[in-house]
């Protein structure tokens, strides 16, 4: 194998690489979405009443987490203490 065939190979390897790192930064996004649009739907759903059954809480804790390590925004830190506020039913 020549250097031309090398560079070659490098260079579909360098552009193959750019895809797939694009590609698990939308994947990414899209996962955030979910877990910010489950968290408000969450929220929402009990925010009238101020109380919330035990394994939603802890649920919306892992979706939370979860958000957090995808590095979501501060806007669900928001609701995250709120939802902390919230009587825990079991």
């Amino acid at each position: 194998m020549g250097i031309s065939e090398i560079i070659t190979l490098v260079s579909e390897m360098v552009a193959l690489l750019g895809v797939l790192v694009g590609s698990i930064g939308k994947v990414m996004s899209g996962t955030k979405c979910l877990l910010r649009s489950e968290m408000l739907r969450i929220y929402y759903r009990h925010q009238d009443t101020g109380e919330i059954r035990q394994y939603e809480y802890e649920n919306f804790v892992y979706l939370y987490e979860a958000y957090k390590k995808l590095k979501g925004n501060s806007f669900i830190d928001k609701v995250y203490a709120e939802v902390k506020k919230f009587k825990v039913i079991t």
